[in-house]
């Protein structure tokens, strides 16, 4: 007979998680690891790039914003190089603009930090019907005049390949002021 922990393994190619944010990365990975996966970490892409040579993990979990450099631009490569890699992004600053680019870029799913463990094997798989992947989109609320800013703010960035200076002037704002709006928290409505 088979032990139970057997049957929660569902893949035997490691998952690979790349995240410049040292605690969270270990403690997302202990948390997998406690569910049957194997993880490898990565703290940026070079290192991601070389686990994605070495190992051929079949799904990474990728932040948006690697120590200032793009996940985005991260993506593409990492799916140039293995195709058929379901990526998962994930960040905190979430933005309609940046999700809506990911999924062109080919991402699988994009999450919004703080995430479980269980939220984000979900979002490999099949929606479940109490996923919160699926239940925080509530297209009936009207969202708050900060939540629209940064939505904007994102928008143009996006316009701008990420280029904080050209978006700056596009928005007709100081840099410094754009520097300190995006590393503030977005509001979540």
């Amino acid at each position: 007979m088979r032990p139970f922990h057997k049957e929660i393994q569902t893949v035997n190619t490691p998952l690979l998680l790349i995240d410049d944010n040292q605690v969270f990365l270990q403690t997302l990975a202990r948390s997998l690891s406690r569910r049957g996966e194997s993880v490898l970490t990565a703290s940026c892409g070079d290192e991601a790039l070389a686990h994605l040579e070495d190992s051929s993990p079949s799904r990474a979990v990728l932040d948006l914003n690697l120590a200032g450099d793009s996940g985005l631009q991260l993506l593409s490569e990492m799916l140039q190089r293995q195709p058929q890699l379901q990526v998962v992004m994930l960040t905190g600053y979430s933005s309609i603009a940046t999700a809506v680019e990911a999924i062109k870029r080919g991402a699988l799913n994009y999450l919004c930090k703080p995430v479980t463990a269980t939220e984000l094997l979900a979002a490999f798989g099949e929606p479940r019907e109490e996923a919160p992947v699926e239940s925080e989109v509530d297209t009936d609320a009207t969202l708050s005049v900060r939540r629209l800013e940064w939505e904007h703010i994102q928008r143009v960035l996006q316009e701008n390949e990420g280029n904080i200076s050209a978006t700056a002037r596009a928005l007709n704002m100081h840099r410094r002021t754009l520097q300190r709006k995006l590393q503030k928290k977005p509001a979540r409505r």
